[in-house]
C-alpha cells in the first residue's frame, strides 16, 4: 500500500509538470503567432524602418610638396555615386535610371557590378566618380523614388602641375584583384591606389587609414542618427627635393620635343628637376580612365608613360670621351700636353676608316683641344691603347651599366660591353674594330640620362659617386649607401674640368651655345648616331626617325659646382645646337633668374 501511495504521488507530480510545460509551449506559440501572423506586418515595418549601416570615412591622402613646401599634389572634394543593391526594388530599372544621368550604357554599369561579385549585397558599390553639379542635383531630386542611390563626398587627387611632374609623381589607379587577395590587404573593390613613380612607391606612407561611421537609417535610406564613429587618419605628406620653378623651366624647354632633362645637386645627389617628354596628365587617371583613353595613351608613338630620364637608354656619343680621358690619364697612357694626334677628318685603324665629325679635320690636338673640339681621332687612338675591357672597367666605376639606386622603380641598367659580354650575349668574340666605335660613345654601349648626370656629378665633385634621390626624408627611402670614392687623381679631374670649361667658354668649343654671362659652366656635347652612314649626311636631309640624338652634359659653377644639368633630345641632331642652349636656360633660371632669391640647392 505504501509503494502504491508513492507511485500515485509521483504520477500526480509528473502530470502537473506536463500541464505546466504544455501551457508554456502554448504561450510561446501564441506569442509567435501574434508577432509573426496577427501583427507580423506591423513588426516587419518596425524592423525595416530602423537598420544599422556602416559607412566608410575616407582618409585624405598625404600631400606631395616640393623642397620649398609648394604643393605639387593635393586633394580636392569630389562627389561619387554609390548603389545599395539591398534597397533596389528592381536592379535593372535602377541601372537604366543611372545610365541616363551618367551618360553610360547599362552594360557599362553591369561590368562595374560584375567586378563586385564577392561584395555583400548590403555593401554600397561605387558606380561613378566626380559627378557634375547637374548629375548631383538629378540624383538628389529623385532620391525618394530611388533610395538605393547615395551621394558620397570623397577626396580626389589633384595634380596641380600635371604634365610637368607626371613622371616623378605618378598617378592613381583602381586596385587590382591581386592587391585585394594579399593577406591583410586594407583595400576594397573600387579603391584607388598609387600605381607609378612616387605615388606607387610610397603608397603606404601616403594612403592613411580609413575610418567608419555606424548610422541608423530608415527604409528609404534616410539617416536617423549616428550610432558610432571611428575617425580616419590622414596620410602623411611627402616632401621632395624637387625645385618646382626649375621643374617648370625644364618642362617648358622640352615642350613639343621628345627627350629628357635632369638637374641634380652634385654634392648630395638631390634631384632638383626631372622631366621626360612627351608627358601625360595624371589627373585623367585619378578619375578612372576610360578604355579608349587608356588605349590612346598606350598607342601613342612616343610612349608618354615612359620616363626617358631613367627608363630609356641611348648611345652616349661624345659625352663618353670624358670617361675615356680619365681612364687614359689614370692608366698613364696619355700625357695631357705631349700626347697628341693629327686629325685629317678620319683615322685608319685595323685597315678601316673611322670618321671624325669634322670632315676637314682638327689638325694636331692634345687632350684639352680634343675635348674642347670633340675630336674623334684622338679618342680613336686612345681607345686602341686602352682596349674594350679597360674601357668597360672605368665605365662601371663611373656608374654606367648599373642602376643608380634612385628612389623610383623601373630604372634600366643600360649596357657596358666587354669581351665576356660579347661571348655570352652574341656567341661571338669581341672584334678590336668595335672598340674604336665605343671609344667615341657609339656601338653597343647604352646609358640613361640619369647615369650621365651621376657621371657628371662625380667629375664635378672630384670623384665621388652620389646616389640620386627625390624624397628629402632619408627614413623613407632608407639610408643611402656609403658614397663611392673613385680614387682617381685630383689632378686628373682638375685637367678634365678645365677642358670641359673650354668646351663652353672658348672660341672653337662645341658647347659655346651653353655659355652664360657671369657663370662658369663646364660641359660636353654629344651626338649619337641612330643609323650607320657610309658617308656623312646632314641631319636636315634625313628622315626625322633617322636623325642623330643630341646630348649636353654639364655642371656649374666650375669653381664650386652646385648644379649638374643633362639635356637629351631624341632625334634632335647635333648636341651643340639642340641640347646646349636648353642647358644654358636651365642655369640662367637657377642662378640668375627666378631662383636667385631662393636658398641654395642644399639648403
Amino acid at each position: 500500500m505504501k509503494i502504491r501511495h508513492h507511485r500515485e504521488e509521483l504520477v500526480r507530480r509528473v502530470g502537473g509538470l506536463t500541464a505546466l510545460t504544455q501551457a508554456a509551449i502554448l504561450l510561446i506559440a501564441g506569442g509567435y503567432w501574434s508577432v509573426q501572423i496577427a501583427e507580423g506586418a506591423y513588426y516587419r515595418e518596425l524592423a525595416e524602418n530602423n537598420r544599422l549601416r556602416k559607412l566608410t570615412i575616407e582618409a585624405p591622402r598625404g600631400l606631395i610638396l616640393d623642397r620649398f613646401d609648394r604643393p605639387l599634389v593635393e586633394n580636392a572634394p569630389s562627389y561619387s555615386l554609390l548603389l545599395d543593391r539591398s534597397l533596389a526594388h528592381d536592379l535593372a530599372v535602377s541601372l537604366a535610371f543611372a545610365s541616363e544621368i551618367l551618360g553610360l550604357t547599362p552594360e557599362d554599369l553591369d561590368k562595374i557590378l560584375a567586378s563586385h561579385k564577392g561584395t555583400p549585397r548590403f555593401h554600397p558599390i561605387r558606380l561613378a566618380q566626380d559627378l557634375s553639379l547637374a548629375q548631383l542635383a538629378r540624383f538628389e531630386v529623385e532620391h525618394l523614388e530611388h533610395p538605393e542611390f547615395e551621394i558620397q563626398t570623397e577626396h580626389v587627387r589633384l595634380y596641380r602641375h600635371a604634365h610637368q611632374t607626371a613622371h616623378v609623381i605618378g598617378y592613381l589607379g583602381e586596385v587590382t584583384n591581386a592587391d585585394l587577395a594579399r593577406p591583410g590587404s586594407p583595400y576594397v573593390p573600387g579603391d584607388l591606389v598609387g600605381k607609378k613613380a612616387l605615388e606607387g612607391l610610397y603608397e603606404i606612407h601616403l594612403r592613411g587609414e580609413t575610418g567608419e561611421r555606424v548610422v541608423v537609417v530608415d527604409s528609404r535610406g534616410q539617416l536617423i542618427e549616428e550610432f558610432d564613429r571611428l575617425h580616419a587618419n590622414s596620410g602623411r605628406d611627402l616632401r621632395l627635393t624637387l625645385d618646382l620653378e626649375l621643374q617648370q623651366t625644364a618642362a617648358e624647354l622640352l615642350a613639343g620635343q621628345v627627350g629628357a632633362i635632369i638637374a641634380l645637386d652634385p654634392r648630395q645627389g638631390e634631384v632638383l628637376a626631372m622631366v621626360s617628354a612627351p608627358s601625360f596628365d595624371p589627373n585623367n587617371f585619378a578619375r578612372r580612365l576610360r578604355q579608349e583613353e587608356w588605349r590612346e595613351v598606350l598607342d601613342h608613338p612616343h610612349h608618354p608613360l615612359q620616363n626617358r630620364v631613367l627608363q630609356n637608354t641611348y648611345p652616349p656619343g661624345s659625352i663618353f670621351k670624358i670617361v675615356m680621358a680619365l681612364a687614359g690619364l689614370d692608366r698613364g697612357l696619355i700625357d695631357p700636353e705631349n700626347t697628341t694626334a693629327y686629325c685629317r677628318g678620319y683615322s685608319t685603324i685595323y685597315n678601316n676608316r673611322y670618321r671624325c665629325w669634322q670632315a676637314a679635320g682638327h689638325g694636331t690636338v692634345n687632350l684639352r683641344t680634343a675635348l674642347k673640339k670633340s675630336c674623334n681621332v684622338y679618342f680613336h687612338q686612345l681607345g686602341q691603347k686602352l682596349g674594350i675591357d679597360q674601357i668597360a672597367n672605368y665605365s662601371r666605376k663611373f656608374g654606367l651599366g648599373r642602376k643608380t639606386g634612385i628612389d623610383l622603380s623601373g630604372e634600366k641598367t643600360g649596357l657596358v660591353p666587354d669581351s665576356t659580354w660579347s661571348l655570352e650575349a652574341r656567341g661571338a668574340p669581341w672584334y678590336p674594330g668595335e672598340t674604336i666605335s665605343v671609344a667615341t660613345g657609339q656601338g653597343p654601349i647604352l646609358v640613361s640620362p640619369l647615369q650621365v648626370a651621376v657621371l657628371m656629378a662625380a667629375v664635378s665633385n672630384g670623384g665621388r659617386l652620389v646616389q640620386p634621390h627625390l624624397v628629402q626624408n632619408p627614413r623613407l627611402h632608407g639610408p643611402l649607401p656609403d658614397e663611392r670614392q673613385l680614387h682617381l687623381e685630383e689632378e686628373h679631374f682638375a685637367l678634365v674640368k678645365e677642358a670641359l670649361w673650354s668646351v663652353v667658354n672658348e672660341v672653337g668649343g662645341t658647347g659655346v651655345a651653353a655659355a652664360a654671362n657671369d657663370l662658369n659652366i663646364a660641359g660636353k656635347t654629344g651626338t649619337a648616331q641612330v643609323i650607320t652612314q657610309e658617308r656623312r649626311i646632314d641631319n636636315e636631309n634625313l628622315a626625322h626617325e633617322n636623325r642623330d640624338h643630341a646630348w649636353f652634359a654639364s655642371f656649374a659653377p666650375v669653381e664650386d659646382p652646385r648644379l649638374v644639368v643633362v639635356v637629351f633630345v631624341e632625334h634632335g641632331g647635333a648636341g651643340s645646337k639642340a641640347a646646349a642652349p636648353l642647358a644654358r636656360k636651365m642655369y640662367e633660371a637657377f642662378f640668375q633668374g627666378r631662383s636667385s632669391h631662393r636658398p641654395s640647392a642644399s639648403g
